[in-house]
C-alpha cells in the first residue's frame, strides 16, 4: 500500500510500506480521510515522535476492510472514527483514570503507524461505528472534536461567561462552537488572519478582531482558551483573565516556549491556569456530538489532498492557508 512516511525530521515521502495486518483485537481501516493537525508539524520539525521513519496521521475515519480472530464489535464494511490513543491501562497515571497523561504514552500516527495511508490498523476498542448518514471522510474530524470536548472538560462551563478564543483554526472554531452551547454569554475571537477571522464571523462569534487591544472588556474574561501555542498570545491571554477567570493552555507550544505568569495576580484574583491533554474519555462523546451536527464539515474542511500530495498540504498547512486540511482517497 502507499503511505506518507516522515524518513527523518523535515523529509516527506510517499512510498510502498507493507500493507497493515490485525492482532487478534485490532481491526484494519480503509482510510477515506485523514487530518493534518500542528502535532504533525512538530513531528515533522523532530519533536514529539520517539522514532523516525514514522506513518503520521492521527486524525482519520474510514471503513473496516479486516478485522482480528477475536473481533465481534464491529464487521468488515462498518465506518468508524479512530481514538488514536494507545494507554497502557497499567501505569500510574492510567490506574487512577488519567490515560491521557500515560506513562508510557503512545498514539497512531506518532509512536506508530497512522492514518496517512490507504489502509491503518487500530485496536478494536479505539473505533466507534458511525451512525448512517455520516460520511466517514468528514468523521476524521472527530479527533479534533474530541480534544475540544476534554478542553471543555476541564474549564468551570458556567452559565452567561465571556469567552476570548485566541486562534481562528480548526481548534479555536471548534473551541467556539462547543462555547456556545455551553451557554456563554459572548464568545470573542481573536486571529491575525482575516480569512479565519471570516470564519468565525460566520460561525457566529460575539466579536473578532486580530488583536484584544480592539475589544472592550475592561474587566477581561471568564474564560481565555490558546489555540495557538504562540507565546505572545499565550502572554497577552494570559493579562486578559478577568478575576475568577481560567486561562486553559489548549496550543500544542514548542517545547522551548516560556511564558510569564503574574504569581501575585493568580493568588490574589483567584485565577485559574490550566492545561488540557489530547483526549481523555471524550471521543465517544465527539462522536455523538459530531452526528448531532455540532460542526459543519463544510466549513471546516477547506481542502482535500489526495495521498501523493500530503507534502503539499503540510506545506499549506504550515503557511496557514484554509482550516482543516485533510488528505482523502
Amino acid at each position: 500500500m502507499k503511505a506518507a512516511v516522515i524518513v527523518t525530521p523535515g523529509q516527506i515521502s510517499v512510498e510502498s510500506v507493507p500493507d497493515p495486518t490485525p492482532g487478534p483485537r485490532d481491526v484494519v481501516v480503509e482510510v477515506a480521510g485523514c487530518g493534518i493537525c500542528g502535532t504533525d508539524l512538530h513531528i515533522m520539525d523532530g519533536e514529539f515522535a520517539p522514532a523516525y521513519p514514522i506513518v503520521p496521521g492521527h486524525e482519520f475515519a474510514g471503513t473496516v476492510v479486516a478485522v482480528g480472530q477475536d473481533v465481534t464489535e464491529v464487521r468488515i464494511g462498518d465506518p468508524v472514527a479512530v481514538d488514536p490513543s494507545l494507554h497502557c491501562q497499567e501505569c500510574y497515571q492510567c490506574r487512577r483514570g488519567r490515560g491521557n497523561l500515560c506513562e508510557r504514552w503512545n498514539a497512531i500516527g506518532v509512536t506508530v503507524p497512522g492514518g496517512a495511508a490507504e489502509y491503518a490498523v487500530a485496536p478494536v476498542r479505539n473505533c466507534v461505528t458511525l451512525p448512517e448518514g455520516v460520511a466517514p471522510a468528514d468523521a476524521a474530524l472527530i479527533e479534533p472534536l474530541s480534544c475540544a470536548v476534554r478542553g471543555f472538560d476541564v474549564l468551570p462551563r458556567r452559565l452567561a461567561d465571556h469567552y476570548l478564543i485566541y486562534g481562528a483554526g480548526t481548534m479555536g472554531l471548534m473551541m467556539l462552537e462547543l462555547a456556545k452551547r455551553c451557554g456563554a454569554a459572548s464568545v470573542s475571537v481573536l486571529d491575525p488572519n482575516p480569512d479565519r477571522l471570516a470564519t468565525a464571523v460566520k460561525l457566529g462569534c460575539s466579536a473578532h478582531a486580530a488583536s484584544a487591544d480592539e475589544l472592550t472588556r475592561p474587566r477581561g474574561w471568564d474564560v481565555v482558551i490558546d489555540c495557538t501555542g504562540v507565546q505572545a498570545a499565550i502572554d497577552d491571554g494570559l493579562r486578559r483573565v478577568a478575576p475568577a477567570g481560567t486561562f486553559l493552555q489548549f496550543g500544542v507550544a514548542e517545547y522551548r516556549t516560556r511564558a510569564t505568569v503574574e504569581p501575585y495576580r493568580v493568588y490574589n484574583q483567584e485565577i485559574t491556569v490550566t492545561g488540557s491533554m489530547a483526549v481523555l474519555h471524550s471521543f465517544e462523546r465527539a462522536g455523538e456530538l459530531f452526528a448531532a451536527g455540532v460542526l459543519d464539515p463544510a466549513v471546516f474542511i477547506s481542502h482535500r489532498f489526495p495521498l501523493d500530495r500530503y507534502a503539499e498540504a503540510m506545506a499549506q498547512f504550515r503557511a496557514g492557508v484554509g482550516r482543516k486540511i485533510q488528505i482523502a482517497s
